[in-house]
């Protein structure tokens, strides 16, 4: 199908990673960061010069475009879409991506700090990838190919079907978005805008993941309040809230319900932050796990320990908040089949093993699909996100892109 097409994938990656694009928790704006405009002024560009003419960015950093329909039938429209900000957790400037050509399947040592090593022992898929071309960075930042391995995906894809006339489809939108590694990435999307009927982010890690399921989630926000007073003095007076804060902390179970002791299909309750003085404290929780249900079960489980907590220091007092965050896509997909039946069909067609899988996580799709735009999740093979040992393959990327095509096939073919 793909003849003598030269893919392009691997050059755009290296060059959009090379754009600082992390956005800041701490910012009050959209997009969070600016510089974030910077990769969404380039990709319009770029999808001009491709023909597209419809490509704008909007003032909150979302970029829009379509690629035009060339069917004669009326095919529903779809949106493949990615993200194009990188997580805060790891510096993103001055990024310096290496493309290991022909990858010989041993421990990668990045250049820049000989001390960050990607091992094929921690990174077990790197040792599936002998004999492929991956592209690292250069070990003082992370790579950026969460998202923008997708974004690369999907440009790829563009630039191919304008160039493939003969290959039938219906109108297909393209969606890049802001922040959404901050949790904000669909806070102001234009779905009526998007105008379709269903979406595919590409934001997925190994080759022939199809992620239909993700965590349900929530955020709890405890405020322990203590009673302050001159430390000289303190006698029978002081009640310590960063005491009384680590006492909690230490009531937590240390070999279960946490990231550091659970996987597949077991969710956690998760200390992220916490910051005070002895007259309060604040700690933020991130509560995950695929069955809503649970998650209420799970923030009683604080509950009672904020009580047992406060039993044992006299005069203090807490606050509990819950704030809905996002949940679990498969609540949603589970009433549109066709939406991951026709993305399962289109792998198979690239000659790739499906394999149907529940992201420990979320992504902007599972927003998208409460928000009436069922959305799974694709694979790019961007792996070890958000760290210094981030690296993809350029031929699951490749893959990625064939996926792309014959998923806009399939719906054009299953359309009456």
């Amino acid at each position: 199908m793909f003849g003598n097409y030269t893919s392009t994938v691997a050059e755009r990656l290296m060059r959009y990673v090379q754009i600082d694009t992390q956005s800041d928790p701490h910012s009050a704006s959209t997009p969070s960061t600016e510089k974030q405009k910077d990769l969404g002024r380039l990709l319009v560009a770029e999808l001009h010069a491709l023909g597209i003419g419809d490509a704008a960015m909007d003032a909150n950093g979302y970029v829009y475009a379509t690629v035009p329909a060339n069917s004669a039938k009326p095919v529903p429209v779809i949106c493949y879409g990615a993200h194009m900000d990188t997580a805060p957790d790891c510096s993103g400037t001055g990024v310096k991506p290496i493309l290991h050509r022909n990858y010989d399947g041993t421990d990668i040592v990045l250049p820049d700090d000989p001390g960050q090593v990607i091992t094929v022992k921690d990174h077990p898929y790197l040792a599936t990838k002998k004999g492929e071309d991956i592209i690292t960075a250069s070990g003082t930042t992370l790579l950026g190919a969460d998202d923008k391995a997708g974004v690369a995906v999907i440009m790829d894809f563009v630039q191919f079907i304008q160039s493939s006339k003969h290959i039938p489809h219906g109108s297909i939108r393209i969606l890049f978005t802001p922040d959404e590694e901050i949790g904000r990435g669909v806070d102001r999307v234009d779905l009526a805008r998007v105008g379709a009927v269903a979406a595919y982010t590409l934001d997925g890690g190994e080759r022939g993941s199809l992620e239909d399921e993700n965590f349900s989630a929530d955020g709890v926000t405890i405020h322990f309040y203590g009673v302050s007073a001159h430390p000289g003095a303190a006698k029978g007076k002081m009640v310590n809230a960063l005491k009384l804060a680590a006492y909690f902390l230490e009531l937590l179970p240390k070999d279960e319900l946490s990231p550091e002791t659970t996987e597949e299909r077991y969710g956690f309750v998760h200390p992220l932050h916490i910051e005070g003085i002895p007259e309060k404290v604040t700690l933020r929780f991130i509560i995950r796990d695929f069955v809503t249900a649970k998650l209420e079960a799970y923030e009683n489980f604080l509950r009672d320990r904020v009580d047992w907590a406060i039993e044992k220091f006299p005069g203090a007092r807490a606050e509990f908040e819950v704030k809905e965050q996002y949940r679990n896509m498969k609540e949603v997909l589970d009433q549109h089949p066709q939406v991951v039946a026709n993305a399962a069909e289109a792998l198979r067609r690239a000659g790739i093993q499906v394999r149907t899988e529940g992201i420990r996580g979320g992504t902007d799709g599972s927003r998208l699909s409460f928000m009436g735009l069922p959305c799974p999740n694709i694979f790019t093979g961007e792996m070890a996100l958000h760290g210094k040992h981030e690296y993809v393959s350029v031929q699951d990327m490749e893959k990625s892109v064939e996926t792309l095509v014959h998923l806009a096939m399939v719906w054009e073919e299953k359309c009456s």
